[in-house]
């Protein structure tokens, strides 16, 4: 069981509600909704009984609040007689692959000769999943390309969509676009799939996979076209050209999930040398002042 959630439910038990506990914990008040629920589908039951003036246990809350209590008593008690204590903060942090390897093979190095004790746990997904996970509280840092607005999303600049295929392909010669793509959720899949819609190309999706490295096989292999930004054009592919018949594509945003309490000197530096990487990057635009109006 989930310690962060049990840490959230006991904490909103004790301040009588969620606003309170997220200034307790240092999180938002969509972020303990968010533990809290995680908890109680986990449960299979309701732990709390919500009104406009309360937030008070249920029955099942009341029997969780001594065990999720006597576990996090646990959890102290076992951290410090393995010397946890001692050990380098940890900095949880969420990205896609494709980012990963732009930026972290610079990043890595750097944060660890100022900070050689920090412990890092990286988590790569596509960005809808990340953004989520930072909301429950799962993750401390998230670079990703923003699906919708959210409160914590700070924008870094924009990246050019592409069409991508093998060095190889005549797309002219395809009648029927085939195409690999993420899964359902993937915001360069819809912006794919919108493109071609408002073009009346026709397509067909014949290779679907979370991961880049199973797209990157079929499209190397000359099988499909797919959509990437001009940083993660794999080897042996090429960016497809304006008069080959594709239909242009947008840009997406670049965006930054961070934890809003206050952070650790390590976190900041983590934070600051990721931006710094990220919009010093040849493919992404910086944002444009507001106009005063």
């Amino acid at each position: 069981m989930d310690t962060d959630l049990l840490r959230a439910f006991v904490t909103v038990a004790e301040c009588e509600g969620f606003s309170a506990a997220g200034k307790v914990l240092h999180r938002t008040q969509s972020a303990i909704s968010l533990q809290i629920k995680r908890l109680e589908e986990q449960m299979g039951n309701p732990l709390f009984e919500r009104t406009s003036r309360s937030v008070l246990l249920t029955a099942s809350g009341e029997r969780l609040l001594p065990y999720a209590r006597h576990m996090l008593k646990l959890e102290s008690e076992a951290r410090e007689a393995l010397g946890e204590s001692r050990r380098g903060e940890l900095i949880r942090f969420g990205t896609s692959e494709e980012q990963a390897a732009t930026y972290l093979p610079d990043l890595l190095p750097r944060h660890a000769e100022r900070f050689p004790e920090t412990r890092l746990d990286i988590t790569c997904d596509i960005s809808a999943a990340l953004v989520e996970r930072f909301q429950e509280g799962l993750l401390d840092v998230v670079l990703s390309i923003r699906h919708a607005p959210t409160p914590s999303g700070h924008l870094l600049g924009w990246e050019p969509m592409v069409w991508v295929v093998a060095e190889h392909c005549d797309v002219l010669a395809w009648e029927t676009l085939p195409l690999a793509l993420n899964p359902e959720g993937c915001i360069f899949r819809a912006h794919a799939l919108s493109a071609l819609g408002r073009a009346a190309r026709r397509w067909e999706l014949h290779y679907v996979s979370p991961s880049p490295t199973g797209i990157n096989l079929a499209v190397q292999a000359g099988l499909a076209a797919t959509i990437k930004t001009p940083r993660s054009v794999p080897k042996g592919c090429r960016i497809v050209g304006e008069t080959e018949g594709l239909p242009p594509l947008d840009q997406v945003e670049v965006e930054l999930h961070r934890r809003s309490d206050a952070p650790s000197e390590a976190l900041e530096a983590f934070c600051r040398e990721l931006q710094r990487l990220v919009c010093g990057h040849d493919g992404v635009a910086a944002p444009q002042p507001q106009a005063s109006v």
